[in-house]
């Protein structure tokens, strides 16, 4: 009589054979979650009666509107991690991935030239959004190129931070001194205006802090990747319906058994801790990227991945996670066709109302207030246009139309 393996053995002998470093649902979650909060940011038609933490902070402060820029370059940076794996399967050459690399960071780059050009309604050479993200995006990648360790690449990512603030604090700033960091008086605001806004380069600097925050977003994408292992001990298996991961009886037990939890929920909470305290130092300013920004930031970021990986990966709430996967599977895409669609679109296309022109734009949103008034008509007019880019991005997904660089 042959003896049969028990339930646990076969489970984990399932476990073993799962794909290792298949994508995970807690970052695509979290792409998702982004674009959601940059639609419902950059299209809030509520007058005086917008929330405070929809509307960007003054100088020192952060609001939930100042996050979503760095968690949309935080997610970037953790999908360097897959690319290069992707890049191990395909066995390429050191100078094939170094090609892919400056391959991808042009095509961002001139993405956003296109963008900012589309905004200006003439060419126009300048760092806008994407292609900061493109050279944060190159910074990092490099770096990550050089060694996946995550010891390493958090030493990188504090040395470029620590960095900056050092300029910031102790490099004079012609004829005012040292140590200055005012928000009309710095000397970040003096370098791009001296020397690099002539250029069309105003913002280069910025790039620094930037590509940190894409290693931290790496360093979280290599911890969930590998289990918290480190990367040349092997990647994790993969979680799925077929072969979920034992529950535990126990909150500590339940960490223990999910070794990158506790990673996850130490290094979040260090960096949002660090980046307060460091503000009283130097102040947050999404204008400079000032490092107890981009720490807070990309702190909040990692413990919402932690959140995300529980309910989405390892709990009973995959389902949740759809209605963000449909913006996260299609993120550069789901930036830049709202934008488009708005600028050439709805401002651009006008109508008759009233006896005078105005933009299709105005006049959904004057109809919309006329029926509710200006706090419910608003939202309505929000919601339904972020709803109607939802569906539009809802039929990629269902055909498995995904636009990559």
């Amino acid at each position: 009589m042959v003896a049969q393996p028990s339930t646990a053995m076969a489970v984990d002998s399932k476990r073993k054979m799962a794909v290792a470093g298949a994508r995970l649902l807690a970052l695509d979650g979290l792409r998702g979650l982004t674009v959601f909060l940059m639609l419902l940011v950059n299209n809030l038609a509520l007058q005086d009666a917008t929330p405070d933490q929809l509307m960007h902070a003054p100088f020192g402060g952060v609001t939930l509107a100042d996050l979503v820029f760095p968690w949309f370059l935080f997610c970037m940076g953790a999908a360097i991690p897959y690319a290069a794996s992707s890049f191990d399967k395909q066995k390429l050459s050191l100078w094939r991935r170094l090609a892919r690399i400056f391959r991808r960071t042009s095509l961002i780059f001139l993405l956003g030239l296109f963008l900012t050009s589309a905004l200006a309604r003439t060419p126009v050479f300048a760092l806008g959004v994407l292609q900061l993200i493109a050279l944060a995006y190159c910074l990092a990648a490099l770096f990550y190129l050089i060694s996946p360790r995550p010891a390493f690449l958090l030493a990188v990512a504090a040395g470029l931070l620590v960095g900056y603030w050092a300029a910031i604090r102790f490099v004079p700033i012609p004829g005012a001194g040292p140590g200055i960091f005012e928000e009309d008086r710095n000397l970040l605001l003096h370098l791009n205006k001296t020397y690099l806004e002539p250029l069309g380069l105003r913002g280069l600097l910025s790039t620094i802090p930037t590509a940190a925050l894409a290693l931290l977003g790496a360093i979280v994408a290599q911890m969930l990747k590998t289990g918290g292992k480190n990367p040349r001990e092997g990647e994790r298996p993969t979680p799925s319906a077929e072969a979920p991961y034992p529950r535990s009886p126990g909150f500590w037990q339940f960490l223990v058994a999910h070794r990158p939890l506790p990673q996850l929920l130490l290094l979040g909470g260090a960096m949002t801790l660090l980046g307060y305290l460091w503000s009283l130092n130097v102040p947050f300013s999404k204008t400079f990227w000032t490092p107890p920004y981009i720490l807070f930031s990309a702190g909040l970021a990692t413990l919402l991945i932690g959140a995300f990986y529980v309910l989405f990966d390892l709990g009973r709430w995959k389902w949740l996670a759809f209605p963000f996967l449909v913006f996260g599977s299609n993120a550069l895409l789901a930036y830049i066709l709202p934008i488009l669609f708005k600028v050439w679109v709805l401002q651009g296309w006008t109508v008759s109302l009233n006896g005078a022109r105005v933009s299709l734009q105005q006049a959904w949103l004057n109809w919309h207030v006329a029926q509710s008034g200006v706090v419910v008509g608003g939202w309505t007019y929000t919601l339904l246009y972020i709803l109607a880019w939802w569906l539009v991005f809802w039929w990629f997904y269902a055909r498995k139309i995904f636009f990559r660089v």
